[in-house]
């Protein structure tokens, strides 16, 4: 066992000087420290403290948290926002359960975080999934088609809402202007998981142009936002925004406070604080010189030799770097694993692609660092080409339409290829691609059971599939 404690872990980590292209938004203390926020750091233990008197109260805000939540519905120009302190899981899990009721079913992405999934289980809800187009030629998730959502409507009457996330993990959005019509056509509800665009609301308030149009301004009704992911608030605080009157605040309040903690951490209400004020007084300049890095890394980038990345096009937010190595070819892993040696972190990767999360906090060094260390890459001549396996698990992934049974209320856990007839109670995900292979609901057969076997056996990661072979499945009552 590692004699290594988590303290000194982050200690050395903070000391190494890295370049960070993950969550969370702000990159590290000099975002607030520029912008004049050095107390709350200097100052950040003695802050910790719980709901004395004139710290107010979050299930029943009256003073300044309440401040703080109707700032965000300034800068969100929503109906009403809520502060998170379980990260957008807590907003995603109680909008749901307070839109869907038990037995009814919500139609949802099939590649939605898990998060949601857990909500079907909370709340006895029966999922009707939506297939995500497949981007060619890089064989990633992407859009939801406004199509698609209609289709499953007309199929399931009986469906009270509709969810979705947008952007997803590499950044691509979907229609959701048009999806809202649809939904809304039906007298339904859409709630977006925005968690990784809670910035595109804030390009579009200051007026730069060229990024997705948020959600808040596309029709949904309900939209989690991840204030830690880009923007400069603390991991796990986050916002719900609330923009329509088809949303029962009442029931939605109960089920917040059902969902996070008793126990908020005033040092995330703290920093959701600090992050509105920020946006509210420097907004602007930020958004404009984030945009401007961006245009410079792209702009740059075309000119290194074997590097690709995804196109930025309408429904693409391009503060996701999506990138991937031909010449040499790399693997996502080996490509990430070269870009840690040279001290710049990427956010993950998956299959061929590595994928870097830019966020407020990123300077214009970052971006060229970024640049210098591709380049050295590309240039390196001691670096061995991966060997070319082709990923055959995408097609199996997202195209196949499986029947849909109830999720099993008594579970259990059993030897991979001893699940075959079983209903999935857990998501099984095969990365590469990062492409649900099988969700909760779905029965396993033969064929994908010896496909998650044929994969693991490559030592390919399959989450789901835990360190003994075993998944989470139960027997169907229908």
């Amino acid at each position: 066992m590692s004699n290594e404690t988590l303290h000194n872990f982050l200690l050395s980590h903070s000391r190494k000087n890295t370049v960070s292209f993950h969550m969370p938004g702000h990159k590290g203390e000099a975002f607030y420290r520029d912008l004049g926020y050095d107390d709350f750091l200097d100052y950040i233990m003695n802050l910790d403290i719980t709901e004395i008197k004139g710290a107010d109260n979050l299930f029943q805000a009256e003073g300044i948290l309440k401040e703080i939540a109707e700032g965000y519905s300034n800068l969100y120009d929503a109906k009403k926002s809520y502060l998170l302190i379980n990260g957008s899981s807590g907003g995603i899990i109680a909008a749901i359960l307070s839109s869907v009721a038990p037995s009814k079913k919500l139609i949802l992405a099939r590649n939605s975080h898990k998060s949601i999934f857990n909500s079907l289980t909370l709340g006895n809800i029966r999922p009707v999934y939506a297939y995500p187009e497949i981007l060619s030629p890089y064989g990633i998730s992407g859009s939801i088609t406004k199509v698609e959502i209609s289709k499953l409507l007309i199929e399931n009457p009986d469906a009270d809402a509709v969810i979705l996330p947008s952007p997803n993990y590499y950044g691509i959005c979907s229609d959701i202007k048009g999806i809202s019509e649809v939904v809304h056509k039906h007298n339904k509800i859409l709630i977006v998981d925005q968690a990784h665009g809670a910035h595109l609301k804030m390009f579009s308030k200051f007026g730069i142009e060229g990024f997705p149009e948020a959600a808040e301004d596309s029709g949904a009704d309900m939209v989690i936002n991840s204030t830690h992911k880009t923007l400069g608030s603390f991991t796990q605080s986050a916002i719900l925004n609330v923009m329509s009157d088809r949303v029962d605040l009442s029931t939605l309040e109960d089920k917040l406070q059902m969902i996070e903690s008793t126990s908020p951490s005033y040092l995330l209400l703290a920093s959701l604080d600090i992050n509105r004020k920020i946006l509210a007084e420097h907004g602007k300049a930020l958004m404009t010189s984030w945009a401007s890095d961006l245009d410079y890394f792209y702009r740059e980038a075309v000119s290194i030799e074997g590097l690709g990345f995804i196109d930025r096009f309408p429904l693409m937010d391009s503060t996701k770097l999506d990138l991937f190595m031909t010449k040499p070819y790399l693997t996502g892993s080996h490509f990430e694993n070269l870009l840690i040696d040279r001290n710049i972190y990427p956010e993950l990767n998956t299959g061929d692609f590595i994928v870097l999360m830019s966020g407020v906090g990123n300077k214009r060094k970052d971006y060229g660092l970024l640049l210098d260390a591709i380049y050295d890459i590309s240039k390196d001549r001691n670096i061995k080409e991966d060997i070319k396996v082709k990923a055959d698990n995408i097609s199996f992934a997202s195209s196949e339409r499986k029947p849909i049974y109830d999720i099993p209320l008594e579970k259990v856990k059993l030897p991979v290829m001893d699940a075959e007839g079983f209903v999935c109670a857990q998501s099984i995900i095969p990365y590469p691609p990062g492409i649900p292979l099988v969700c909760p609901g779905e029965k396993y057969d033969k064929n994908t059971l010896l496909h998650i076997k044929e994969l693991r056996a490559k030592g390919e990661k399959v989450i789901g599939v835990n360190e003994k072979g075993e998944i989470l499945c139960g027997r169907s009552e229908a």
